[in-house]
Order: structure tokens, then C-alpha cells, then sequence
């Protein structure tokens, strides 16, 4: 998908007499199978460990805790598409339609409420570094749990046409036929590609403007934990970067492709092609980096990990566990 799926594997823009692409639908094959079964296996352990640890360890009556909860389920449900389309690499479509539909609207809920949850804590620690004494009313429990819900119908809604509209097509290929999970038309296609390139820009823009502001607050201060902050703080924006520029630039460049079918145009688009399969593998690895920015590198979550596997795998003493839990009290009240 374009998140587009069919398309990524059959190009049917053009007569295979004409462009072949085997190659590149060889290359899809065997990589994005491989990557997904490593992004799968990592995405669930980091955030299946995160939700465990909120709900023995943390206080879930925190802003904090709470976005970073639904941060959590947003991977965890783009992860369950995952396996789908790594299937679908190799073999096609094998399922019913019906869970076509079903797996895409669960896939693109996960993608755009993950961008959105991204973009919550951002403006969130924006508030709390650079305007720590705004208004208190955006730190009350009622509102974050607002913002969740409001994010969530949000999220369905933006991915409703996955539901709606994909469908079973029949794709040639290589003078045989295959099955495709994917849009009835392509005006629906085009549709979703520009939904996809507003959500990520508006996220970008206020999420660059807000570790800008905070960036400029953090070099202000004097503290022990400042060049910490700053790396975190560039490890963020970079990462985000980096994983979904490319990728949105691609797939508006395949679609504006689409308006221009020639011989000539062949090499062009099994180049962009090649470029599609690589951007979309590393954005899609932001569903296990995610745990790994916002809840493990900061001193709460890391000292709560070491005392779960300290209990997993060996005994630890009252006076350790007490000493755990004082440490993890001090350190309650640093955002980084």
C-alpha cells in the first residue's frame, strides 16, 4: 500500500511486455519478509515490556504514563499488520476479503494514531519545559484521557476508506494472476496518499517548531542532565526525519508517476520502485524505536526494567528493592 501494498508488488501501469519488474517484486519478496520478521519481534517485546512495566511499576494517573500507554497499543496494533503483508510478499493475498478490509483499517488506525500520539507528547513536553507555568488545566487526567479518545476516533476515521473501499483485485503478472488487498480505484489511491503527506507534514512542522523551542530552553539552563537532553532531543527529530521524509516523498512521487505512463519513464520506475521497498522498511521500523526514545532512555523506565529481570532471574534482597524504589522517586519529577 501506500501505506499501498498491491501496487508496491505488481505494477500494473504498465504491460509487463513493456516494463518488466521481477526483479524488483523478487527483491520484495525475500527483504521486506526478513525486516518485517525482525520489526515484528522487536516492536512486541519493547512494547509489550512497556505496558508491563506501567502496569506493575508506574502511576497511570500520569500524562505522561497515559500517552505513553497509548503510544504502546498504537505499535502494537500497526505491528499486527505486519505479518499480513509479509505473507502477501510472497504469496499474494491469501485471506477473504472481508479480512482485507479488516487488516487495513486496523493497520492504517495504528499508523496515523501512532504519528498522532508522537505529536501529543511532543506538544506535551513542549508545555512542560517551555511554559512549566501555563495553564495547570492541560495536566488534569480529564484532559489527557480527552485527547486519547478524541485521538483514537481521529485515527479511525482517517483510516475508514481502508475499510470501505479495499477490496480483492486480480493483478497480472508475468502472464499469470494473483490476488491484491488494495483500493477498487485509484482515485481512492490518491486520496490516501495525500491524507498520508498532510498528517506526517502538520506532525513535522509542529514537532520540529517544539524541540526547536525546547532545544533553545534546554542550552538556557544549567544542569548535569542538559547535554543528555539535547541528545535525546536530536536522537528524536532525526530518527522521525529520516524514517518518514523519504518515504512520504516517495509515494507522492510514484503517484504523480501514475499521470505519466511511457516506455521511456521504465527505468524511472523500477528505480523509484526500489526506493519505495527501502523508505517504507525503515519507516515502518519506527513501531519498535518508538519504545526505545520514549520510555527506555529515561531514568524511571530503565530502573524499572533492571528490577523486573533482577526478579525474573535472580533473588533480589528488601533492602535493593527499597533502594530501587527510592531512586526511581527522585528521579520521577525528569522528563529526560
Amino acid at each position: 500500500m501506500n501505506v499501498s501494498w498491491n501496487d508496491s508488488q505488481y505494477d500494473t501501469d504498465y504491460d509487463d511486455e513493456v516494463c518488466e519488474k521481477g526483479e524488483v517484486v523478487r527483491f520484495g519478496s525475500i527483504a521486506i519478509p526478513i525486516f518485517f520478521s525482525v520489526v515484528i519481534t522487536l516492536s512486541l517485546t519493547g512494547n509489550i515490556l512497556v505496558l508491563v512495566i506501567l502496569a506493575l511499576y508506574e502511576n497511570l494517573k500520569s500524562l505522561t504514563n497515559i500517552f505513553i500507554l497509548n503510544l504502546a497499543i498504537s505499535d502494537l496494533i500497526f505491528t499486527t499488520g505486519l505479518p499480513f503483508w509479509a505473507i502477501y510478499h510472497i504469496y499474494g493475498w491469501l485471506f477473504s476479503e472481508i479480512l482485507c478490509k479488516i487488516v487495513t483499517f486496523v493497520f492504517f488506525t495504528g499508523f496515523y494514531s501512532s504519528i498522532l500520539f508522537l505529536t501529543i507528547m511532543t506538544i506535551y513536553r513542549y508545555l512542560a519545559v517551555v511554559h512549566p507555568l501555563s495553564d495547570l488545566r492541560i495536566q488534569k487526567l480529564t484532559t489527557g484521557i480527552f485527547l486519547c479518545i478524541l485521538t483514537w476516533i481521529i485515527s479511525s476515521g482517517a483510516a475508514m476508506p481502508s475499510l470501505l473501499y479495499s477490496s480483492l483485485l486480480s493483478i497480472p503478472h508475468n502472464g499469470t494472476h494473483s490476488l491484491g488487498c488494495e483500493y477498487e480505484n485509484t482515485s481512492w489511491k490518491r486520496i490516501a496518499v495525500t491524507q498520508q503527506n498532510i498528517f506526517f507534514s502538520v506532525a513535522f512542522v509542529v514537532m520540529g517548531f517544539c524541540y526547536i523551542q525546547i532545544l533553545r530552553r534546554i542550552t538556557r539552563t544549567r544542569s548535569h542532565t542538559k547535554n543528555r537532553a539535547v541528545k535525546l532531543v536530536f536522537c528524536i527529530v532525526a530518527v522521525f526525519f529520516i524514517g518518514w521524509v523519504p518515504y512520504n516523498v516517495v509515494i507522492f512521487l510514484r503517484t504523480l508517476a501514475d499521470d505519466v505512463v511511457s516506455p521511456f519513464q521504465c527505468e524511472a520506475s523500477v528505480q523509484l520502485d526500489y526506493a519505495f521497498y527501502v523508505c517504507r522498511l525503515i519507516a515502518f521500523s519506527h513501531c519498535c524505536l518508538n519504545p526505545v526514545f520514549y520510555a527506555f532512555v529515561g531514568v524511571k523506565f530503565r530502573s524499572h526494567l533492571k528490577l523486573m529481570l533482577r526478579r525474573m532471574f535472580s533473588r533480589q534482597s528488601p533492602v535493593e528493592e527499597k533502594q530501587v524504589r527510592m531512586q526511581n522517586l527522585v528521579s520521577q519529577g525528569s522528563m529526560y
